[in-house]
């Protein structure tokens, strides 16, 4: 099963040098153990675009579709057999990135 581990921070590109070798060992741990699907991490709020197409044509919109204090600044996608492995492999990459996280599976 799939799950998608969003990171949820205040800021953009905020890693310090420490947290980003920590987040890079655990990628490399997680893709050792088949865990790993893909990762990335996010430009800012203010570089989104919001594309609405219900009504016919599209309406592009410019920011992002809600404003917060917080938001989705970077994610990973893994492989796990159940939630609870999920949820331990969440755990530590909070811990790398020093950010709350949020696990959601994909359907």
């Amino acid at each position: 099963m799939q799950y998608l581990v969003s990171v949820i921070d205040d800021k953009t590109n905020s890693g310090t040098p420490s947290e980003m070798a920590a987040i890079n060992a655990f990628n490399d741990r997680i893709r050792a153990e088949g865990h790993w699907v893909f990762a990335g991490g996010l430009a800012a709020p203010d570089t989104a675009t919001v594309i609405d197409s219900r009504g016919g044509d599209p309406v592009f919109t410019d920011g992002p579709f809600l404003e917060t204090k917080e938001y989705l600044a970077g994610f990973w996608v893994i492989e796990a057999p159940d939630l609870d492995v999920a949820l331990k492999l969440a755990a530590e990459g909070s811990k790398h990135c020093n950010r709350r996280v949020e696990v959601r599976p994909f359907l």
